[in-house]
């Protein structure tokens, strides 16, 4: 083998490692976990156990504008800096994390995430032995897309998008306990995703049209009802993808269902799990962790 090839195959080599997130708190890893199958293609996640088991699981979703490349060198929605933000503080306080990876845009157009996602809980939930987490107590964290996928794992009853009649398939896909970061709560205003839908927005804003009804339907704000998870949203009011008033929305409509919610509004934050520019940032890891342990671990 030349020394020209033996350097391109070791920087492909370091560069795949170095797409694989490291979280310090992990006791151990399983990569590249198949939780479903579309059509051949593998859905896959990464599973992060902690070092003192607490018992509960996390699902968490990176945000993606539900999108990815069309080429094979895509990086992998998992393989993020939001799974270190978000998992690494659950990692500490005893939550086994899982990282999903979903079918994205421009191939695949809603509700294709949403399935993949409730696909996942059914996937951790069936499974729940294996991984040592209480079935009936699962929670979720997301930013962005990531952040709207979790609120609907939230807030629809769990028994949407069964497929088949697999064992997996009809176990519920409701979580008890949501985080969701600058997301997306209504299509119908305020949110431009005409990609992710898969049709125009001078159908889409046609009260009675078929893309309006596929728009709100996509929308957690149009699911809200008093049995929903408890759902923390965390929001930068500088944020110009997402708009503050998105999660001001939600929150007021989860208030008035009596949904137990906070919103968390940061000061001069931007979009993304770093939240850049924000003035006096809160300590967020110890509220994540706080909001989880109330609605998972009751305490």
């Amino acid at each position: 083998m030349s020394k020209t090839i033996l350097l391109c195959f070791s920087i492909l080599i370091i560069n795949h490692l170095a797409a694989q997130p490291e979280l310090e708190n992990a006791a151990t890893v399983e990569r590249n976990v198949i939780y479903g199958m579309y059509s051949g293609l593998a859905l896959v996640m990464d599973v992060y156990y902690p070092e003192q088991p607490n018992g509960y699981a996390v699902l968490q979703i990176s945000g993606s504008g539900w999108t990815r490349p069309l080429g094979y060198e895509a990086r992998i929605l998992n393989h993020q800096g939001h799974v270190k933000s978000d998992g690494e503080p659950l990692l500490e306080a005893g939550y086994t994390v899982f990282s999903i990876n979903h079918r994205a845009t421009p191939r695949f157009t809603y509700p294709a995430q949403v399935e993949d996602a409730q696909r996942a809980v059914r996937f951790i939930r069936f499974h729940a032995n294996r991984y040592g987490i209480n079935p009936d107590l699962i929670g979720a964290i997301g930013g962005s897309s990531g952040g709207h996928l979790v609120s609907m794992l939230g807030v629809l009853g769990g028994d949407e998008f069964q497929r088949d009649d697999s064992p997996i398939n009809l176990v519920n896909a409701k979580v008890q306990s949501v985080i969701a970061r600058a997301a997306p709560a209504s299509f119908i205003k305020g949110q431009d995703a005409n990609y992710f839908l898969g049709f125009r927005e001078k159908e889409r804003l046609v009260e009675g049209s078929i893309e309006y009804r596929i728009a709100k339907e996509a929308s957690p704000i149009s699911h809200v009802t008093p049995d929903d998870a408890p759902i923390l949203l965390v929001h930068g009011d500088a944020d110009e993808t997402v708009l503050f008033s998105q999660s001001e929305r939600m929150f007021a409509k989860l208030q008035k269902a009596g949904v137990p919610s906070k919103l968390v509004g940061i000061e001069g934050g931007g979009h993304g799990f770093n939240f850049s520019g924000a003035a006096n940032l809160p300590d967020l890891p110890k509220i994540y962790i706080q909001w989880m342990d109330k609605h998972l671990r009751g305490f």
